[in-house]
């Protein structure tokens, strides 16, 4: 490519590394031109996100061209930390928990909600590759006690949890009701570090019709502060999991 291109092979080397943050866009077309790429609407894509590249956020404009999104971000993180105020994270779903999620949307057909089952299962791989995230979890109340689907699918739900409570790399805190409000009563979020010292950690907050990541330092600090602070109110991870097993307990009655 560099002799094809006239260019010096440590050019090409430090854009297909990353080591070189900014493609010029006759750069980038010279490098479409020798790939074969014709296509209008992927070279234009393409030029814009070249021209973006260098603003942080940017690939959250893009989710139809890369859509493996926060699966990918998942798959390399070092350490994921999550509150959640609904639901039981995807990340420690049940196959039955995730169907019963996905039915509540009425429109879905039902080999739609197959297929979002399996990527949510697919999604949880990470957890259980060699050398694993560090998990850090954060579940309000509401998210034990609502049941979704049955009472034996809700069960099962939380036994899981239990079980992955027991993995060295999970930590489930449960923050109750009695603690009033608190830092996270603005919603649900998620915080991904790397274990590259390049890469920025980034931030996710998921609403009805869109994603936002969040990846500016002093938006970061809040996610990560509200974090903290959410963590400072919830029960221990020992009194978390009791409290678990009590709920257990209530809905077996």
């Amino acid at each position: 490519m560099a002799k094809a291109l006239g260019w010096q092979q440590t050019k090409v080397s430090k854009i297909e590394t990353g080591e070189r943050k900014k493609v010029t866009a006759d750069e980038l077309s010279a490098l479409l031109d020798y790939y074969g790429e014709d296509d209008p609407e992927v070279r234009e894509s393409l030029h814009e996100c070249a021209r973006l590249g260098n603003q942080r956020g940017w690939w959250s404009k893009y989710r139809d061209l890369l859509p493996s999104g926060l699966p990918d971000f998942e798959a390399e993180a070092s350490v994921i930390k999550t509150y959640e105020s609904q639901v039981i994270p995807g990340l420690l779903q049940t196959p039955d928990y995730a169907e019963a999620i996905f039915r509540a949307n009425l429109v879905r057909s039902g080999d739609e909600v197959q297929e979002r089952v399996a990527a949510r299962l697919k999604r949880q791989d990470c957890l259980n590759r060699v050398d694993p995230p560090s998990y850090w979890v954060i579940l309000d109340e509401a998210a034990l006690r609502r049941v979704v689907g049955t009472r034996e699918v809700m069960s099962q739900q939380l036994r899981h949890l239990t079980h992955m409570a027991a993995r060295h790399n999970v930590n489930i805190y449960v923050l109750p009701f009695s603690e009033g409000a608190h830092p996270a009563t603005v919603g649900s979020f998620v915080i991904m570090e790397f274990p590259d010292p390049m890469d920025v950690s980034i931030g996710y907050v998921e609403n009805p019709t869109s994603s936002v990541y969040v990846e500016e330092g002093h938006e970061l600090a809040d996610l990560n502060a509200i974090f903290a602070g959410a963590q400072g109110a919830a029960l221990s991870p020992v009194r978390s999991l009791a409290f678990i097993n009590d709920v257990i307990e209530s809905l077996e009655e």
